[in-house]
Order: structure tokens, then C-alpha cells, then sequence
């Protein structure tokens, strides 16, 4: 299995601009969850409730801004985003960062005097990474609350790690850069091995392994995962057809498109 390659530096992105959905969207921090960084609508809106997505960085890197442009793009289509490290941050993450931010919003959201209070969807949560960070994801997808799992650029590195496709419980989905992309033999490897029944999707689109992430608002990344979140989280049928079926959204453009078992 290949060794992963650490994400460009953040001094390539494209500043965000608070992205193309309804609710401009900002990152903020705060002391009771140390370590991360909050993308979330500047404007926390009133008559939804936000579900909630937990991010690991490529590389497994402690910079919360890393991959600022598409989860500014996420926020601003009315969700929660946590990353792990604060922004700018240097070091090292782990999988037990995914669980924090998690328990984090599940308790701001019934905690009294939190902004949050009444305001996310804990019915309704996302884990994703990139490279190193969809290490991270596996490690903990099999958490009961979990509703979908998501994998940019990133796949199993050992054999000797399978058996965490076997606690796989979500709907799952595998976003690679193509035959370019140093993580894309593995991820086609853990794909032929996911749980007989698991609904799964995988994308193919030839960017390589750092992708679209360094464009405004992800770019086209930042297009698909935004229309996969609202599938799985917010239930929206517009979004569902971007993915199912022989004549899906994605079908018939420059992806490279695979389905198991999705309704």
C-alpha cells in the first residue's frame, strides 16, 4: 500500500469567502473545546437546525484553517463544521479528536446559555478526512451516532487494518483524484471489501491527491460534498439524485462514478 503525501500548505488556498449557500458562513473558536476550529454560519439561522460534520486534516495535522475554503462551503449551506486543530495550528491529531467534537455539540446543543442550544440536528452527523484524516474517520465510524461517513483522497494503508471496515454502519462515500492520486489503489482496495449490503458511493475525478480543496469554496469538491451532505443529513431529494441510479448527476460529467446498495 502507498504511504500518503501531506496536503499543500495552507499559503495556496484561496481565501474564503463565506461561500455559495444561503447562511454566509465564518470560523470561530472557543475555550470548552480547545484544539479545533467552528465553521458555522455567521448568523446561526432560526428556523433550521444545523446538522453536524466532524473533520480530520490531511496529514494529520493540528491546522484547523488547513482546509478553510470547503468547510466554509459546507457551513454556509446550514452546517456545523469542526476541524480538528485551531487555526494556524501546528502538531499532530488523532481519531479521539472526531469523538470530542462530536460530544462537544451534542452537549452545546442542550446546554444552557450555549448559542448553540435548541439549534443543531444530533440526529444528523457526518465524519470526514482527507489522506491521513480518513485514517482518522475509519477509526472511529463506528460510532452509533454517526450517520454517514465520508473518505476525500484516503484509504486503508495495511491489510492489516480491514477489520475497521468491518464496523462500518453508514452510508459511506469515497471521493478520490483519480489514478493520479497516491490514495486511490487504496481506497478501490477497501471498497471491495466494505460490508456486504452497506450503502456506499465512490467518485473519481482527476485532480489528484490534493484535489479542488485550494479553490474558492473547494471547488468541485466542495460542490459534491456539499450536495452529499445534504442528502444523507437534511434528507433533501434534489441532492440524493447527484448520486443514485444509472442517470445520477454525476453520471454523465467528467466523475468516474461506482454504487453499491443506495435507495
Amino acid at each position: 500500500m502507498a504511504a500518503f503525501l501531506l496536503p499543500l500548505s495552507t499559503g495556496t488556498a484561496v481565501a474564503a469567502t463565506g461561500g455559495t449557500g444561503p447562511h454566509p458562513a465564518e470560523y470561530v473558536t472557543t475555550f470548552r473545546l480547545p484544539g479545533h476550529t467552528i465553521y458555522r454560519p455567521a448568523d446561526l439561522p432560526a428556523d433550521e437546525r444545523l446538522p453536524i460534520v466532524a473533520w480530520g486534516n490531511g496529514g494529520c495535522l493540528a491546522d484547523g484553517t488547513m482546509f478553510e475554503n470547503i468547510l466554509t462551503e459546507f457551513a454556509s449551506h446550514g452546517f456545523l463544521v469542526i476541524a480538528n486543530g485551531r487555526p494556524g495550528g501546528f502538531g499532530r491529531t488523532d481519531s479521539e479528536m472526531l469523538t470530542e467534537a462530536i460530544d462537544w455539540a451534542i452537549n452545546e446543543n442542550d446546554r444552557w446559555f450555549s448559542p448553540y442550544r435548541g439549534r443543531l440536528d444530533t440526529d444528523s452527523i457526518a465524519v470526514m478526512g482527507q489522506s491521513c484524516g480518513g485514517i482518522e474517520v475509519y477509526e472511529v465510524a463506528d460510532d452509533p451516532r454517526i450517520t454517514t461517513t465520508v473518505l476525500w483522497n484516503s484509504g486503508l494503508l495495511s491489510d492489516r487494518d480491514n477489520h475497521l471496515l468491518t464496523r462500518l454502519h453508514a452510508p459511506i462515500a469515497y471521493f478520490t483524484g483519480g489514478p493520479d492520486d497516491i490514495a486511490y489503489a487504496n481506497a478501490l482496495d477497501d471498497w471491495s471489501r466494505l460490508p456486504s449490503g452497506l450503502p456506499a458511493f465512490m467518485g473519481h475525478l482527476d485532480v489528484g491527491h490534493y484535489g479542488t480543496f485550494g479553490e474558492p469554496n473547494g471547488g468541485e469538491y466542495g460542490r459534491v460534498g456539499t450536495e452529499w451532505l445534504k442528502w444523507q443529513l437534511k434528507g433533501d431529494q434534489n441532492a440524493r439524485q447527484q448520486f443514485v441510479g444509472p442517470d445520477c448527476g454525476l453520471c454523465s460529467t467528467e466523475w468516474d462514478v461506482q454504487q453499491r446498495n443506495l435507495g
